[in-house]
């Protein structure tokens, strides 16, 4: 089974999926035999060669005859049950739906089986997300990893009127995800290509170790300033520790003795902020016997520079040792667990199929602490409780 990155720097929608894949070699026509038994109205997929700044890509665009359907989630799980697509593209097909229809739900304040999936239940949609689970099927792909996504800036219209950028749907759906806005004013990353990509990708970082043997570029549909597309690496991870996720990651470390502690504080929520995977203190002994404090940045990916100028700008040290080492990490994913206090974010960390830990958010369980006014630990401890029913529901 291959592995495969994706490279989000100008954002991601389904149909740049789509391209990105047909780019890396998957038989247009063999899709559409795949798709065929999906009992949708009439459409057709159309994919051509375009260039986007400099870059050459591929296009798809689904293509339907008055498809103007108001669907709900039920309607789409109908539509994809009565299918005879693979049993493990069904399943994964129904996990990003229902999460679609949970934050469409959320953000308009319906119930999520009755509320109107307006344009992530068209029949473009549908084909885009199946389409994207069928075509890394037929590609052999299993494991995904992604990039931090660019979202975009600005305003975007839609249905309801003008929204700003993330949608509200975005927004939801990329919770607990490595984002960023960029510099560019337009809806880079759409609620589909959202809800695709944090259904299947189990990291989001800096790129893994990978023996490449192709990359496709999947267009948006946009002008900019920038290429408008989406580049996915596909090939044989070359190291994999028992099921752990392997990536280089870069260490800032620098040693002071003259800066007032308050400050260290203001200095980790900047670099936080900058985009460091974590910052921690280490008490040190320094010349003349001085006490000091280590201070340590641990980042992935691009950014180290911006981190740096946050070191120099708002310390004292006048020195930064930089060197570059390998993490070893649990897959892990965000998701919202129902308990009698409210939805709580949890981080599940797997190996292979087996779940080693599951972990409130201490933000959340704060939250729902105070509003409730009880302990936190009896948020906590009802998480828990609400996670065994989930795990036992889902066996």
């Amino acid at each position: 089974m291959k592995a495969a990155y994706f490279d989000c720097f100008s954002g991601i929608s389904g149909n740049m999926i789509l391209g990105a894949l047909i780019d890396l070699g998957l038989d247009i026509e063999e899709l559409r035999a795949r798709l065929r038994c999906l009992p949708l109205g009439e459409y057709r997929i159309d994919a051509a060669r375009v260039n986007k700044r400099g870059i050459t890509a591929t296009y798809v665009d689904v293509i339907t005859q008055g498809d103007d359907e108001s669907r709900t989630l039920g309607d789409v799980i109908n539509i994809i049950e009565r299918s005879s697509i693979d049993e493990e593209v069904k399943k994964a097909g129904r996990q990003i739906f229902a999460r679609l229809a949970a934050a469409e739900a959320k953000v308009h304040g319906h119930d999520v089986d009755t509320v109107h999936l307006y344009e992530v239940g068209a029949t473009d949609t549908i084909i885009d997300v199946i389409g994207s689970l069928v075509g890394m099927k037929i590609m052999d792909i299993g494991g995904v990893s992604c990039s931090p996504l660019n979202l975009g800036r600005g305003m975007v219209q839609c249905s309801h009127g003008w929204l700003p950028i993330p949608a509200p749907v975005t927004a939801e759906l990329v919770k607990g995800v490595r984002v960023y806005a960029g510099d560019v004013e337009a809806e880079l990353t759409t609620p589909t290509g959202a809800a695709i990509i944090t259904g299947i990708a189990t990291d989001f970082g800096a790129m893994p170790a990978l023996r490449v043997e192709g990359v496709g570029y999947g267009a948006g549909k946009m002008d900019l300033d920038v290429p408008n597309v989406l580049r996915i690496f596909v090939g044989q991870a070359t190291e994999q520790v028992e099921d752990y996720m392997v990536e280089l990651v870069t260490v800032l470390e620098t040693n002071i003795d003259d800066m007032n502690p308050q400050f260290y504080d203001h200095i980790m929520e900047r670099l936080m902020q900058t985009g460091a995977l974590d910052v921690f203190l280490t008490s040190v002994q320094m010349k003349k016997n001085r006490p000091g404090t280590m201070l340590s940045v641990v980042a992935a990916g691009g950014g180290v520079e911006k981190l740096i100028d946050v070191i120099f700008a708002e310390s004292t040290t006048l020195g930064v040792r930089v060197s570059e080492t390998r993490r070893l990490s649990l897959p892990r994913y965000s998701r919202l667990i129902k308990t009698k206090y409210g939805e709580i974010r949890v981080k599940v960390a797997h190996r292979g199929d087996a779940v080693i830990s599951m972990v409130p958010e201490y933000e959340d369980c704060r939250k729902a602490a105070k509003m409730h006014n009880v302990p936190i630990s009896q948020v906590y401890a009802e998480v828990q409780e609400a996670w065994k029913g989930l795990s036992t529901s889902e066996e």
